[in-house]
């Protein structure tokens, strides 16, 4: 006589599913990767998820015209690299990640923070150049975030009134540096001997 012996079969046991979108406050790196490059910026700070709309005209003829006087200096001297927007900056799990307008990291540090996916690690220097929809984040989100994560360099550029402010960290906190306004100079504690008309940045010559 053949007895069957029939399999023991675990039962199914359904897995819970994490909800999309995720809540304010549980956003991380793999959900940041999800979304669709649809032209807005997203930008994950604390586990939240922060939205800008397309920039405007003024905010890249600006944001273009600092890159490049940036970029001129740092790569004339050998001092490392400049990146441009849309451009992901991981800093720890405090942001995954944020996309400044313009980042420089000095040479020495090149190999420890550059990867295929961006930055990880702060950058040197970051600037943002301000936005109706943005100004607010810039000057309170991302200022605590950048002072905790330890840049050494923050500028806050207003192209409507052609206005740079610049804030170099001391003791881990931000310092002003300098406010600069129309048809003065600004200029960099961090790369010295960097300094940019301000008329020419927001194309007031």
């Amino acid at each position: 006589m053949v007895v069957q012996i029939k399999p023991q079969v675990t039962p199914t046991v359904a897995l819970p599913t994490k909800p999309w979108p995720p809540p304010q406050g549980e956003w991380t790196y793999d959900d940041f990767l999800r979304l669709e490059d649809d032209g807005w910026r997203y930008e994950v700070i604390r586990g939240e998820l922060y939205m800008t709309p397309p920039p405007s005209e003024r905010h890249q003829f600006t944001s273009m015209n600092l890159s490049v006087a940036f970029y001129t200096f740092v790569k004339s001297h050998k001092l490392g690299r400049v990146y441009t927007a849309p451009f992901g900056v991981i800093l720890g799990d405090i942001a995954t990640p944020v996309q400044p307008d313009i980042v420089f990291v000095a040479a020495e540090r090149l190999a420890t923070v550059v990867t295929e996916d961006g930055l990880r690690g702060a950058p040197d220097l970051i600037v943002e150049i301000l936005s109706p929809s943005n100004w607010l984040t810039d000057r309170r989100a991302k200022f605590e975030l950048y002072q905790e994560a330890g840049v050494r360099e923050y500028w806050l550029v207003n192209p409507k009134t052609c206005v740079a402010e610049v804030y170099v960290l001391r003791d881990g906190e931000f310092t002003l540096l300098e406010r600069w306004g129309a048809g003065e100079v600004a200029r960099s504690e961090v790369l010295a001997g960097f300094q940019v008309a301000l008329n020419e940045v927001c194309g007031m010559e």
